[in-house]
């Protein structure tokens, strides 16, 4: 099948590649629900050595430099305790921490998470982080650029694959709020 943006080889519904997929992204794909079915979650093969966003987009697209999101885990403070959330913002902007998820969080202070503290919470790689599969508890900030796009890349859980869905499932994942002005332009 052909992923219907950027330029890979196949593309298979994520249902059928279960076993490509870290535990808590397959475990949530296999429960998928909602107004968009999980046969539009698609899986790339990618290589990990071409993750850097310049390199990635020469390889697999140009398209994808403002149709791929990055997922960022983050860490909110208040009072006494913390809190553990995730941003989702286009791969050409920055998560707007100390303004826009601050004030989403109702946050004294956001930072970004450690990055032993992102893979040993999520179950994920650090650097396929994907919001398919957070912690169902989390607060999941979505731009609402990403939200809008028909088609998004982001993470699969590993660095050796990516997820490609409609931009508007994102909005409909445990503990997601699509947020205005989230990502700032780079």
């Amino acid at each position: 099948m052909r992923a219907p943006i950027g330029d890979f080889d196949n593309a298979w519904p994520a249902p059928e590649v279960l076993d490509r997929l870290t535990a808590p992204v397959a475990a949530a794909v296999r429960g998928w629900a909602g107004p968009v079915p999980a046969d539009q979650l698609l899986y790339v093969e990618t290589d990990p050595e071409k993750a850097d966003t310049a390199v990635f987009v020469e390889t697999y697209g140009k398209d994808l430099l403002e149709t791929s999101a990055n997922c960022v885990v983050i860490s909110a403070k208040r009072g006494g305790g913390r809190t553990l959330a995730a941003g989702v913002v286009l791969s050409s902007c920055r998560l707007d921490v100390n303004g826009a998820a601050r004030r989403e969080l109702g946050a004294r202070k956001v930072s970004f998470a450690p990055h032993e503290t992102a893979v040993s919470e999520t179950g994920m790689e650090y650097g396929g982080i994907t919001p398919v599969g957070l912690p169902g508890d989390w607060p999941l900030l979505i731009d609402a650029a990403v939200a809008e796009l028909p088609w998004v890349l982001v993470g699969s859980g590993s660095r050796r694959g990516k997820l490609i869905l409609p931009g508007k499932a994102l909005a409909t994942l445990p503990g997601a709020e699509v947020v205005e002005g989230l990502g700032q332009r780079i």
